[in-house]
């Protein structure tokens, strides 16, 4: 079987099996199958696929036909540039929340450089391991309630040279966390109880719910943050939140109520609310 053949037939089969991006999808995991080289499906669309190569594909066109995101097919994701193990125990890195990294970075240049970072169910590690990859000198500390997460989040530490820079430790929020911190950052669950079921299938059926579910309102995560928030930040420390759509107020105001100063909203690439935040006192 041909490349473009080959290309052809899974994005016909996706397509069928109502994927958005059916293409797009098809010639990444083609492209992961021949080693990485995308060029290929354009320099050598007749190149004649090897029967293992063929099987191979064919097994993950199949994975993909079930909803299964590619991220976990391939066992990674680019975030700002870098690639990320990801697996089901992890939520994927999204673009959107490199709408969060990029506040952060602007902050620190109109002021300075954190020594000190704390990222609030961490997960991957994504945003913790990214701000610390761009602030050369910083520390950091990523939380989670998840073991399998925090082992993916350490093994992501390894893979970009940064575990001497970055620790993991299991807690719920800041139950097991000692010392302040310049910035505190946090993308916590935020989608609402009973919105679970409707989400896309990529996400309901392979992210953890531990890390989706917000509660009632989707808001119970900010108020428990919120409430002892303070205790952690140096004076005039940086924290700010990813959010919901439709959130930014609620965040904004629960921030404002636990004595945060200078709220911003922050957008991302398609002008939605995508962060908030906010600094503590002198």
């Amino acid at each position: 079987m041909r490349i473009d053949e080959a290309l052809r037939g899974a994005t016909k089969l996706l397509a069928a099996h109502s994927i958005d991006g059916a293409r797009r999808d098809a010639s990444v995991l083609l492209v992961s199958v021949l080693g990485g080289d995308r060029e290929i499906l354009f320099r050598a669309p007749e190149q004649i696929l090897t029967e293992p190569e063929v099987q191979q594909f064919q097994k993950l066109i199949d994975r993909r036909a079930t909803r299964e995101p590619v991220s976990h097919i391939l066992g990674q994701r680019e975030f700002w540039s870098r690639d990320f193990f990801v697996t089901s125990d992890v939520l994927d890195p999204r673009p959107d929340s490199e709408t969060l990294i990029d506040a952060v970075l602007k902050h620190t240049k109109e002021t300075r450089a954190p020594d000190a970072i704390l990222d609030l169910g961490t997960g991957s590690g994504c945003l913790l391991l990214t701000l610390l990859a761009e602030i050369k000198n910083a520390k950091g500390v990523g939380v989670d309630l998840s073991d399998k997460a925090l082992e993916i989040a350490v093994k992501n530490a390894k893979s970009l040279s940064l575990e001497d820079r970055s620790s993991f430790l299991k807690s719920l929020w800041f139950e097991n966390v000692s010392g302040t911190f310049d910035v505190i950052v946090s993308n916590p669950p935020y989608i609402e109880t009973d919105d679970i079921a409707g989400l896309q299938t990529e996400v309901r059926d392979f992210e953890p719910r531990l890390a989706l579910d917000g509660g009632e309102d989707g808001l119970e995560c900010y108020r428990q943050i919120t409430a002892e928030i303070s205790v952690f930040l140096k004076p005039e420390g940086f924290v700010i939140f990813e959010v919901g759509i439709g959130q930014d107020v609620a965040v904004g105001n629960l921030m404002r109520g636990a004595g945060f100063e200078n709220i911003k909203v922050h957008y991302d690439l398609a002008s939605v609310a995508r962060c908030v935040s906010g600094q503590s006192k002198k």
